[in-house]
């Protein structure tokens, strides 16, 4: 059996465990996978998940999709072209069931994903208002973009550990 490095985190002001980046042999690429129909809330995820992979070094871009629905299926026709994807979006639930159907769909393909072997941070927010979505996305309060891209970075470093 293959034992795995003992996880060094450290623990912040709210006793929340936060893991340290991993470090690389060879610069990781990402592919940011944005659906901006909340233009100042992905711009925020983004800002957050760059600042984590410019400590790493890693080569980052970025493609646009219309929303949260096409954010796997992006990533599905990037797969082989990247080693790790991060997903981000933002579902405000509104007056429909509409809200529930994008949430659960476009998690349950990232998922699908993952479980196929690509390394995904999974950055779409799926709130009630566009306050809770603004504090998740701030780089300087729950940087939810920082921790997608901290979760990729570690699958990553998981899939390299037994490939």
């Amino acid at each position: 059996m293959v034992a795995l490095q003992s996880i060094k985190g450290k623990m912040d002001k709210s006793s929340e465990q936060t893991l340290e980046i991993p470090t690389f042999s060879k610069r990781p690429s990402i592919l940011l996978v944005v659906a901006p129909y909340y233009k100042k809330i992905s711009d925020e995820l983004i800002i957050g998940a760059e600042k984590v992979l410019e400590k790493v070094k890693a080569r980052v871009e970025t493609v646009v999709v219309p929303g949260a629905l096409e954010i796997p299926t992006a990533i599905s026709l990037a797969c082989n072209a990247y080693d790790g994807f991060i997903a981000i979006g933002c579902v405000i639930r509104g007056e429909t069931t509409h809200y529930d159907t994008v949430a659960r769909e476009s998690s349950h393909a990232l998922s699908t994903l993952g479980l196929q072997g690509v390394c995904i941070g999974n950055a779409i927010l799926t709130v009630e208002s566009e306050d809770q979505a603004i504090l998740r996305a701030d780089p300087s309060k729950q940087d939810k973009g920082g921790g997608a891209a901290l979760a990729v970075l570690h699958l990553l470093k998981i899939k390299v550990q037994f490939e």
